[in-house]
């Protein structure tokens, strides 16, 4: 694993390059370009403002911005796991040509999601003040939540981009496993509404706490629960380290393959 961490390093330029060349490709040919960071998360505001606020009124104060603070963070998950499985592949004629780090690719979609995240909320944190939320001092453990996310991200997109060149059905079997995982994360609704008698199967999912601790550092202003999160913290630096170590292994033929 330190080899592995060395010959990123080695390669950073690389890795800048590639990272750029994704924020760049999203966008391209695009009227507004790379505005379009902004204007994403504005637009989903605005859509579920409208809906929840005038056609499906719930009983949940300023729903909206319920949803919002836990959607930026999925969607964070969600596009670095579905864009990191494909990456080898469709970067396959580099690989084939010339040496390098095959993680820079997996890595890339990761931190290009990342930027894009952390871009979301120069439109969410305003949000959140214009409709009454107030930021309060627990915000200030966000970079630590975050990094527990980043650590499953990381773990997800590297094991899934390797195994994709042997089994290419990989990349259609995790589009149908995120969807059910995403009415298995409370985005939509707050855990409290789960019976208890089924609450530990969502609790299996060890992002279910990650995205809580967003929605209460953000929007209920309380800490997180330091406890589970420092257990899910370490679960997934455990798993990307199992990740990257498969990862290593299965790329040795990847050019064969892929």
């Amino acid at each position: 694993m330190l080899k592995q961490i060395q010959n990123i390093y080695l390669y950073r330029e690389m890795l800048r390059n590639v990272v750029l060349r994704e924020l760049r490709a999203r966008y391209k040919g695009s009227v507004l370009g790379f505005l379009w960071t902004f204007v994403n998360p504005l637009l989903m505001l605005v859509i579920y403002s409208v809906v929840f606020s005038y056609i499906l009124k719930t009983e949940i104060i300023n729903y909206p911005m319920f949803i919002f603070v836990a959607l930026l963070p999925w969607n964070y998950f969600v596009n670095s796991i579905l864009q990191g499985t494909v990456s080898l592949v469709q970067n396959a004629g580099l690989i084939k040509k010339i040496y390098f780090p095959r993680e820079v690719f997996p890595i890339a979609v990761v931190i290009s999601n990342l930027v894009n995240y952390l871009l979301s909320l120069l439109i969410m944190i305003p949000a959140l003040l214009l409709t009454g939320v107030h930021i309060k001092l627990p915000a200030i453990s966000f970079p630590l939540i975050l990094l527990v996310e980043t650590f499953f991200v990381l773990a997800f997109a590297l094991v899934l981009s390797v195994i994709n060149i042997y089994f290419r059905d990989m990349e259609h079997l995790v589009g149908v496993i995120i969807l059910a995982l995403f009415y298995l994360t409370p985005v939509l609704y707050p855990l409290s509404l789960i019976p208890e008698n089924i609450i530990w199967i969502f609790n299996l999912n060890p992002i279910t706490p990650i995205i809580q601790a967003y929605r209460d550092i953000f929007f209920e202003g309380i800490w997180p629960d330091w406890a589970v999160l420092m257990k899910v913290g370490l679960f997934g630096l455990v798993l990307l380290v199992f990740s990257m170590r498969i990862f290593d292994r299965m790329q040795r033929d990847a050019a064969e393959h892929i």
